[in-house]
């Protein structure tokens, strides 16, 4: 594939309606549950981004039959032809997600030989809670050559996770879905998309109950049957679109949103001055005058996304006076920063804080993206900068935006593609 770059010509505020993709986290975690079926299942409004092109390739290399339709956004997946249980290496390098095949595989065939996830570098992201939910189990665990091999029978099992971690409660949950007994998982993650792949789940004939609080109680089922389900609309993109729509002082109404989702980041909004009203599956933002500054901590959910903390810093950095960021989920997410202040971003960071001192200006430079939602964070500086902004290794903001600089464009961004030689 062809390099390129993101060229932008910024300062100018974007303006009309636009439509937010289905739900990247959530999309991630149902496709490999499809595993778990004996029938096929049809997911649709799936986003058309690099990461589930890459589990359409796994899919097909454990021999499932898969047909994923990009212009109608579903995926077909018939898991009856499955018939490997290992991932190779050099897929599970491409993305963190793969190791939800670890609780799918386990689940259903009761072996699994995954390669240790990649992903974004954002900092140290182990897998020590997954380990310690399949071991409970009863699965023994064997680590080689980058790989590790689970196998046994699941039984039922009560496990307390040491932390709220949201890869861990999804990928327990996928393996005690076809456990003998009941399971019960406690201090559990209650993001959305744990929600919508329970859903999911039981549309197939699952027997989950509590996903969405802290508790989430799993009654264990022979088999689960095929069927069609939608995943819900896209919570991070939704917010990506409201800070660009917020940092260019702009008036955008997003439509195909969960209001509901976006609490969070709408309360800090509004607190930075900017006008945020929804109505139905629609959420308009709106700014004619200048940010003001605040304080923002990263949290589980309910609390603000750590995913949107990298896009709303870059906001901060033209918000009227000091503001500060607190990172309390990943402890190497402020590399955007670095790169923003050869834009003119005045900011000091010390471990997972960063001290924000808003500016009048940001000026374009070009800028190299070193992770997704660091990625779009360029893209939103870009946006708010005089001048152009050439924004390098977009590849990563493909991973989970579905051709965010088409979006834009059509809001009134002066943003394109240029090749790389």
């Amino acid at each position: 594939m062809d390099k390129y770059k993101l060229v932008i010509r910024g300062e100018k505020p974007l303006a009309g309606d636009t439509y937010v993709s289905g739900g990247k986290n959530t999309s991630l975690a149902v496709i490999p549950a499809a595993v778990l079926c004996e029938e096929p299942c049809t997911i649709e409004n799936l986003p058309d981004i690099e990461d589930v092109h890459v589990l359409h390739r796994i899919l097909r290399a454990l021999g499932a039959k898969v047909d994923f339709d990009t212009k109608l956004k579903r995926m077909v997946i018939d898991p009856r032809t499955v018939h490997t249980t290992t991932v190779p290496f050099h897929f599970a390098q491409q993305m963190r997600a793969s190791y939800y095949f670890m609780g799918a595989l386990l689940g259903r065939y009761g072996k699994a030989d995954v390669g240790y996830p990649g992903g974004c570098d954002i900092g140290s992201r182990p897998i020590d809670q997954h380990i310690k939910g399949f071991e409970a189990l009863g699965a023994s665990i064997n680590e080689y050559s980058g790989m590790l091999g689970l196998e046994g029978s699941p039984h039922g099992a009560i496990i307390n996770f040491d932390m709220v971690t949201v890869g861990a409660t999804i990928n327990v949950m996928l393996a005690a879905v076809r456990a003998k007994g009941n399971t019960v998982l406690t201090n559990a993650a209650r993001e959305p998309h744990i929600v919508d792949a329970a859903n999911f789940l039981n549309s197939m004939g699952a027997k989950i109950k509590g996903a969405g609080t802290d508790t989430i109680r799993i009654r264990g089922v022979d088999k689960l049957h095929g069927g069609t389900y939608t995943v819900i609309p896209d919570q991070i993109e939704t917010g990506t679109l409201m800070i660009a729509a917020a940092a260019t002082r702009g008036d955008v109404a997003i439509h195909g949103t969960i209001p509901t989702h976006m609490e969070a980041l709408t309360a800090k909004l509004l607190e930075m001055g900017v006008s945020v009203t929804s109505q139905d599956d629609v959420i308009n933002v709106r700014i004619k005058r200048g940010h003001r500054p605040i304080r923002l901590s990263t949290q589980e959910y309910p609390g603000f996304p750590t995913d949107l903390q990298q896009p709303m810093s870059a906001l901060l950095t033209r918000a009227g006076g000091h503001s500060e960021v607190n990172e309390n989920i990943f402890d190497n997410r402020f590399k955007h920063l670095d790169e923003m202040r050869r834009m003119g971003a005045k900011v000091i960071i010390s471990g997972r804080t960063a001290y924000i001192e808003g500016v009048p200006q940001l000026r374009g430079a070009p800028v190299t993206a070193t992770d997704l939602r660091g990625g779009a964070a360029l893209v939103i500086a870009g946006l708010m900068a005089s001048g152009v902004t050439e924004v390098y290794n977009p590849e990563f903001i493909a991973r989970g935006y579905e051709r965010l600089e088409d979006k834009l464009s059509a809001l009134g961004a002066d943003i394109h593609r240029e090749r790389v030689d």
